[in-house]
């Protein structure tokens, strides 16, 4: 009643495979990106887009670039703070020595940076897995960390250590720097959102995705059926960091505009984007989208109403949201490892089936 695909036919292989072959799916997607475009900038304010659009589009996109390389291709990494540095730093420099080009350029240019970073990185996975290979990733972030702390190259040797985003304009309109308008950061970053959801789901539906999968599940079996492991796991690695350091890059001249490494881009913004894909779910674009929209989400909640409703302690409601999320962590990898993206899977499945019991 609710969910319904009688009546939808495919007459091409072309309808058959498109991104969203639900008519009801994709109709529904168009409405949220018409929503996402033509109705929240005129709606939202500057603490809405501080507090929640800006952290949610930009977690949004590092947890696609994680979720490629943990979900699809099986590459356990906990480099994930260290690779966003490497985006921010890139594009600070970029900003820097390049002013006459535009931002837009710089942040994709970033991306690629990342990218041979992190497949300098990934190669280590061709040997080892698992542990081993989390413990590898861990270094890395470490690593990443102390160069950008001790290299005064990376900074233009400024005695503070912090690296502040130049002002830049695309189309006259300012999207880094004070000037910047709430909607013109919210519009900037939503359009690098759509962009990587875009091409991580035609790349995880191609032979790209496939070959990941086939790597994930078995590597070995991969191996026999044609599968090359360096390239696949290569790839995995590159492509999650060009995601990966875009979402840096963005989080660092839009969001924030100010960075020092160590606080930022610490080991807990790692974990924060592994939990946002394991509460999410692995596997799973959408699920990406969930992951940080919970962990966005649940701070502002109960900070609103924890707090600022109820009195509670500021230190008491971060104890809680911790509480809250290690929690669920558990839940998730007993009950459920697919996380939201699966939950969500469900509730269509019977909806599809409603009155009706299943």
């Amino acid at each position: 009643m609710f969910y319904r695909e009688a009546g939808d036919f495919k007459t091409s292989y072309v309808d058959d495979n498109q991104t969203f072959p639900i008519r009801f799916d994709r109709y529904r997607y168009y409405a949220v990106l018409v929503a996402a475009f033509a109705v929240i900038p005129f709606l939202i304010n500057d603490y809405w887009v501080n507090a929640v659009f800006l952290p949610f589009l930009i977690y949004t996109i590092a947890a696609i670039g994680l979720n490629i390389l943990v979900g699809y291709c099986g590459q356990v990494s906990l480099g994930t703070g260290g690779f966003m540095a490497v985006g921010a730093y890139a594009c600070y420099k970029l900003m820097v020595a390049f002013p006459e080009i535009n931002i837009f350029f710089h942040v994709i240019v970033s991306g690629g940076i990342t990218a041979a970073v992190c497949v300098l990185f990934g190669l280590p996975s061709l040997r080892i897995k698992g542990f081993y290979l989390a413990v590898a990733t861990l270094a890395a972030q470490f690593f990443l960390v102390w160069l950008f702390n001790r290299v005064g190259w990376f900074y233009n040797y400024s005695a503070s250590g912090q690296i502040n985003a130049p002002e830049r304009t695309v189309f006259g309109v300012a999207v880094t720097g004070a000037q910047t308008a709430p909607w013109a950061a919210y519009l900037f970053c939503l359009i690098f959102t759509v962009i990587c959801a875009i091409l991580a789901r035609n790349l995880t539906r191609g032979m790209a995705g496939r070959k990941w999968m086939a790597i994930r599940d078995m590597d070995i079996a991969a191996e026999i059926i044609g599968v090359n492991p360096l390239k696949a796991k290569l790839t995995a690695f590159a492509v999650s960091g060009f995601f990966v350091g875009i979402s840096g890059a963005l989080f660092f001249s839009v969001y924030l505009g100010a960075v020092e490494v160590g606080e930022v881009f610490g080991i807990n913004k790692s974990f924060l984007v592994l939990f946002m894909v394991i509460i999410g779910g692995l596997g799973s674009i959408f699920g990406s989208f969930a992951g940080a929209a919970f962990l966005v989400l649940l701070p502002v909640l109960l900070k609103n109403v924890l707090v600022g409703g109820l009195g509670w302690p500021t230190d008491l409601a971060a104890h809680l949201e911790f509480i809250i999320v290690g929690a669920l962590i558990v839940i998730f990898l007993i009950a459920e490892p697919h996380g939201l993206a699966q939950l969500w899977r469900v509730a269509k499945e019977k909806l599809r089936l409603w009155p009706f019991p299943h």
